[in-house]
This record gives structure tokens, sequence and C-alpha cells, in this order.
């Protein structure tokens, strides 16, 4: 879809698909993961194998629920189950109208379709993109309200931006950060904001927690090898991953926590423009 301020704005393109709809949560729909009386009665590590296992449901819906739905409604769903639905979406709608449609006023291979869904709907779609083994599955965190960018080759229909590391094996996608939603972007790498877990997971290969300055720099270089998509997004964070480096000793090393104070402190001081990291070198 094109943004409201271009010709090719139409609002009769967007489609909605109730196979995009939040995983369902079974008898616990509704309710808080942190509530106390939820992991009281289940436990707190079967909530979060409920939450971030692949096969994992938690107990079937009854009738007399309050969010209770007839058929075809599910009454529970692991990942899976979720995935299952969000792909047949992919093949049935989204790849149709991205590779294959014609009447639209952008071809095909200049085409870009915005996919807006809840954080499991796109958790699924990222281990589908990035082939993530099963047991990585729940080392995937998104972002909340920050845009994730694919790049697809319309014959394979796979994605072809560079795959960087991160804890759950790679992935290529990008964050979308950029002055409009500068906001967004605050919260997220403020403390415990998805981005900067998101971030700091890509760039610990060796998942000792804990990152060296070599580790960032070499970071950024994979970050800048996709130069031939960069976008704002990519500017902004290779331009906070390159203050964090310079700022650390030879022999330092710094953990999640100090990277997330750090990283929201560099954030406040940058400014919004592409220009302002266009002249920066990359690390030898």
């Amino acid at each position: 879809m094109a943004g409201h301020e271009q010709e090719t704005w139409c609002s009769d393109r967007i489609r909605r698909d109730w196979r995009l709809n939040e995983r369902h949560y079974g008898a616990v729909q509704g309710l808080f993961k942190n509530d106390t009386a939820l992991r009281n009665e289940y436990g707190a590590d079967t909530v979060m194998e409920w939450r971030r296992s692949l096969h994992s449901r938690p107990p079937p819906m009854e009738k007399d629920h309050e969010y209770y739905r007839p058929p075809p409604a599910p009454l529970t769903e692991s990942l899976a189950d979720c995935q299952t639905r969000v792909l047949g979406c992919f093949d049935d709608t989204i790849a149709p109208a991205l590779f294959d449609e014609k009447g639209l006023p952008v071809p095909p291979d200049d085409r870009t379709i915005i996919v807006v869904a809840h954080s499991n709907t796109i958790r699924s779609l990222i281990a589908y993109f990035d082939e993530v083994p099963e047991d990585h599955v729940s080392q995937i965190y998104i972002p909340n309200s920050v845009p994730i960018l694919y790049h697809f080759e319309r014959s394979t229909r796979k994605p072809v931006s560079t795959k960087l590391q991160s804890s759950h094996g790679g992935s290529h996608a990008r964050w979308m950060i950029s002055s409009e939603n500068h906001q967004i972007v605050r919260d997220a790498v403020s403390t415990g904001g998805m981005l900067t877990r998101a971030l700091f997971d890509a760039m610990d290969v060796t998942q000792d927690r804990a990152l060296c300055r070599a580790e960032i720099e070499a970071g950024v270089r994979e970050l800048m090898k996709d130069s031939e998509h960069e976008t704002q997004s990519d500017c902004v964070v290779i331009g906070l991953a390159k203050k964090l480096a310079r700022e650390l000793g030879d022999d330092e090393t710094i953990t999640l926590q100090e990277f997330e104070r750090r990283t929201a402190v560099a954030y406040e001081g940058l400014q919004y423009n592409k220009s302002d990291f266009a002249g920066e070198e990359p690390f030898p």
C-alpha cells in the first residue's frame, strides 16, 4: 500500500483477513500474562511454555467462557496452529498481491505490502521467512509498533536481505526506525524495550549475555552489508551501535541492562536525518 499523500493511495486496497488475528489463548483468553492467580494455578514455567514454545497449547475454552465464539473459531491455539492459518493468509492473499496481481499502479518488482497484525502473528511469519529451528522460536522477539522490513525475490518468493546473526539463528528482517515514529522508538529502546533486546541478541553471537567492542563492531559490519536496501532505519541503528562501541574500552564488556541504559541515552542525542550518519566510515 502507498502512503496517504501519494497518488497511488486507495483505501479500497486495504484488505482484512481473520487469519491475521492474534493467537487464541483458550481458557486463559483475556487474562494478563503476569496475573498472580494465573501463575499460581498453572505455574510460571507452564505459562511461559504456552507463550514462547511452538506447539504448547493452553487449556481449551469452555462454552460458558466470556469470550467463547462458536466454530469455526478455535477453542485454543498453539503458536504452530496460529502459524498455519497465518501462512494460509500469506499464500492466498498477501503473496499474490505482492508478486502476481495485475491492475495495481505499482509493478510487482517495486511493490510494497504492509501487513498490520499482532505480535504472535508476526512471530509466525518471521519463523517461516527466516527458517527458524523449532527450539529457537521462543527467542524471537517483536518490537511493538516498530515496522519490520523484508525484501523478497519475486521468482523465488524468498527473502533476499542479508541474514543477520541473532539469538534465534539469524534474520532477514530490518527494523524501520525514523523520526515519524520517534516516540514509539524511544519506548522501544528504553529499559525493557523490545528493540534493544533484539539488537543485543543479534550482536551477542556467543550468547554469553555480554557484548564486547569487537562484537558490536562486527554487528555494525553485518548491518552495513545490506547497503543495497539501506534505509533511514538502518542508519539510526548503525549510529547507535557505533556510538556504543566508541564508548567501550578494548577489554570492556556490556550487559543487556547497561546496553539498554546507554542505548536510551544515545538515542536521545541522535538527529533523525539520514545525512547525519551518511558520512561516517564503517569499522575496519
